[in-house]
């Protein structure tokens, strides 16, 4: 079951993708959009702030085209359906992201659940164990909770 989600979520081949490619593997992107919609889904909304926010993550973060995202993140919500186990997606980027990169990672959820305004406890929760799983101290966690905070605050004036 698990090698089947995974070639859902990475397609085939996916730790031959990932151990070949660095930071323009499909697979790592598709990991990414995981756990960020993931997160957008955790107070049952995925709302149109959140999908805007991950769309603009994944464009500034991995440079992709807008077609290749809006398949990553169908990709991803059809993953999230079947329950795929946030261990898998978490391990892939831990394993090909330097420190800073899943800090940057821990960042990006922090922009998605705050995208509609609001922490919603599951959100919270979320952020925590993903906090854990990817190797972030709980003060790089807090600063990059910080950060996003700070640019709301300035995207708001």
């Amino acid at each position: 079951m698990i090698g089947s989600l995974r070639n859902l979520i990475f397609g085939g081949a996916a730790e031959e993708a990932v151990a070949a490619g660095a930071h323009g593997s499909h697979a790592l992107h598709h990991a990414a959009a995981g756990l960020l919609v993931e997160m957008a889904l955790l107070d049952d909304h995925f709302d149109a702030a959140e999908r805007s926010r991950i769309e603009a993550l994944l464009a500034r973060e991995f440079e992709l085209p807008a077609t290749e995202i809006a398949e990553i993140i169908a990709a991803a919500e059809a993953a999230a359906a079947e329950n795929v186990e946030l261990y898998t997606l978490s391990r892939t980027l831990r394993d090909h992201f330097d420190q800073a990169e899943r800090v940057g990672m821990i960042e990006m959820l922090w922009e998605v659940a705050y995208a509609d305004g609001v922490l919603d406890d599951y959100e919270s929760n979320m952020l925590r164990r993903m906090t854990g799983l990817l190797y972030v101290t709980d003060r790089e966690s807090g600063e990059a909770r910080k950060r996003v905070l700070a640019r709301r605050e300035g995207e708001a004036e």
